[in-house]
């Protein structure tokens, strides 16, 4: 049976289980075997996609007869489907591992079991989708039934508004890739992705999809300022599923950019580049300052994905640069940078927001001043959780670091572009991109240190006990995960180079090769970099270090007062907490990028009233775009009231109106 032919089935199957769920939800045991079958199914999934990159097999397609008459539904396994294919497999493998432990103690699993499964067979269509109708009802449908996660928990006001707000931007963001595709498709009206590749378009119509495609499948992804739903959506959804959204959805949404902007519209011109580049480096620099100020465990991971989305689209950026100069080489950099990026979010975003679920199953709480001392009580999760912040925060040998160190390098190579625009712009996105990556090492320091270190800050955290098994088993496959894409890269970019040499027909130079596992994207004088070596170092030096001090030091035990910064009093309240390592950066750059603002109500001496701190922070996107038309929609929909008391003279004259305009457009369009 060919590679599509059991994806193709792995998807049915998903859709099945979906079924199953639906009809046997009450029963017990049910949740288990969903998850552990769905966990298998996409295990298959992960095995195609990288079974595909590892052959180099030809692409595959598959027609079946449902969808629209005459067209049907096609499906396309090529390349760059399989990697997306595998990076979902592998997040949902370990989310259905992890849904296994954590559905034993959901309080409402059949509230959340009918659309796991079929959240992931929506995805996987939407990356083997080859027409854009398949293409666009598995987004659709991708959409809804993630808006149906989010509103799991539907009894909390939190959900229901996050549920609204998310619903309203996937429409949104859908009417964009609906109208992109129309463009795409022409008056021909042909929407096969192969009739797509092959018709000619004005500058005109490549920019207007370019654009749209940004911003519906940014939408998506979390670019600002389209982002106002993640922050709320992610945290409101379970914990398996946040992983899901954050670590794999939005990876389809670039996939989507990724398969239009790269693929369907072929080579773009040099103007198509500086847009997305901007756009990328701004969301990761905004992102994770939000990240950094947040007292929310999972809204911290969740503003922390936008920052990484940026990252991502910056690199894309970078690669229609270098596509549109001729530099084949440096296209294929930055692309592999961006996939590798892609997949390494996968792996440790989903484990960071299993952890933070962890935490919420042991504690009850999500806010991080609500935590602290966990170490001590759930020390498997804290070991893993430090994989996670490690890798997240971009610190060798782990794997964020091999492909935020490309994104750099892609960056190095900015002075080969020939237009002055980009020669200056490039730098400057680098120049956010270094402080957003220096941010994220800040914010993940604070995000670890104040939920796992120092002591318990509520009678919920001193209480914690470790989670089930099932859990730490997802959390422990993928940190082992990141640790070998950290120290084994080249083995994770020479299997993605199949699908930046489909997409650009340019790869990067092999790198299993080189001696001692080194990386070398260029050219070994430029610049080289072995994770396995560096984490041989890290070891050495930490093991003499740590032999040393029990070698010198004396044998005496010595006990003393901890340090108490100046505060005698023993009360964990007085240890540092989020707000206190978020208060310098806040100060520096929340003011103008927040408008952060700081109230103290000190009363006067005598009054017995307590002293008040507040700190309040806004999104700017929110406050001066999305409430006036907010705002807007309100009024005119208030005034649109009074049709529905008009006559029915007045009715069908409306109707003629109505047909006069779709007329005189259609003969527009011809």
């Amino acid at each position: 049976m060919a590679a599509i032919d059991l994806a193709a089935a792995a998807v049915a199957g998903l859709l099945g289980l979906s079924g199953v769920a639906v009809a046997l939800g009450r029963y017990p045991g049910i949740s288990g075997l969903v998850y552990a079958l769905s966990a298998a199914l996409c295990a298959v999934l992960a095995l195609l996609g990288g079974l595909v990159l590892a052959t180099r097999a030809e692409a595959a397609v598959l027609s079946l007869p449902i969808g629209l008459p005459w067209i049907g539904a096609n499906l396309r396994l090529d390349a760059l489907s399989a990697l997306f294919l595998a990076l979902l497999g592998t997040g949902g493998a370990a989310a259905g591992v992890y849904g296994i432990g954590y559905g034993r103690h959901e309080a409402e699993p059949q509230r959340v079991l009918p659309f796991f499964p079929g959240f992931l067979a929506a995805m996987a269509l939407v990356v083997l989708a080859d027409d854009a109708f398949t293409f666009l009802l598995s987004w659709e449908v991708m959409s809804l039934l993630s808006w149906a996660l989010v509103l799991a928990h539907h009894r909390a006001a939190a959900a229901r508004e996050a549920g609204f707000l998310y619903l309203v931007m996937a429409g949104f963001g859908t009417m964009m890739l609906l109208l992109a595709f129309g463009v795409l498709a022409g008056p021909q009206g042909d929407y096969g992705f192969d009739a797509i590749r092959g018709a000619a378009r004005a500058p005109a119509a490549t920019g207007v999809v370019l654009a749209l495609v940004l911003i519906g499948a940014g939408s998506k992804a979390g670019l600002v300022p389209l982002h106002v739903w993640l922050p709320v959506a992610h945290p409101a959804a379970p914990s398996h599923v946040s992983a899901l959204m954050s670590g794999v959805m939005t990876k389809v949404a670039i996939y989507g950019f990724v398969r239009v902007a790269f693929d369907l519209l072929g080579p773009l011109e040099w103007w198509a580049s500086p847009a997305v580049i901007l756009v990328g480096a701004s969301t990761a620099v905004m992102g994770i300052l939000f990240a950094v100020v947040d007292g929310d465990a999972k809204r911290v991971l969740a503003y922390s994905t936008i920052e990484n989305v940026g990252v991502i689209f910056a690199a894309l950026g970078l690669a229609l640069a270098f596509r549109a100069n001729g530099l084949g080489a440096l296209a294929a950099l930055a692309l592999t940078a961006a996939f590798a990026h892609a997949v390494n979010h996968m792996l440790f975003k989903s484990l960071l927001f299993m952890a933070a679920g962890a935490v919420l199953s042991a504690t009850g709480r999500r806010d991080l001043d609500a935590l602290g001392g966990l170490i001590h009580l759930m020390p498997v999760t804290a070991f893993l959780a430090l994989v996670g912040v490690t890798a997240i925060s971009a610190l060798p040998p782990l794997n964020g670091f091999v492909s935020e160190w490309l994104v750099f390098q892609a960056v190095l190579q900015s002075p080969e572009l020939r237009q002055p625009a980009l020669q200056f712009l490039v730098p400057a996105a680098g120049g956010l991109l270094a402080l957003a990556a220096a941010l994220a090492a800040a914010c993940f320091v604070r995000f670890y240190g104040v939920a796992f270190l120092g002591r318990a800050r509520s009678p919920e955290a001193a209480a914690a006990v470790e989670v089930d098994r099932w859990s730490l088993g997802a959390m422990a496959a993928l940190a082992a995960l990141c640790v070998l894409a950290g120290i084994v890269p080249g083995a994770l970019l020479d299997l993605m180079a199949p699908a930046a040499e489909a997409t650009l027909g340019a790869r990067m130079p092999p790198q299993l090769g080189n001696a001692w596992l080194t990386l070398v994207p260029v050219a070994e004088v430029r610049s080289s970099y072995s994770g396995i070596l560096v984490m041989a170092f890290v070891a050495i030096t930490a093991s003499a270090a740590a032999w040393l001090v029990h070698r010198l030091a004396s044998r005496r035990i010595r006990r003393g007062p901890a340090w108490d910064c100046g505060f005698p009093n023993p009360d964990p309240v007085t240890q540092y907490g989020g707000g206190s390592f978020a208060q310098p950066i806040r100060r520096v750059l929340g003011t103008a990028l927040m408008a952060a603002r700081e109230e103290v109500e000190m009363p006067p001496p005598g009054d017995m009233a307590p002293a008040r701190h507040r700190v309040t922070t806004r999104d700017l996107a929110w406050s001066y775009l999305y409430l006036p038309v907010a705002a807007a929609v309100d009024y005119a929909a208030t005034r649109a009231n009074a049709l529905q008391f008009l006559t029915i003279r007045r009715y069908l004259g409306l109707v003629f109106a109505s047909l006069i305009l779709l007329l005189v457009g259609l003969a527009i369009w011809n």
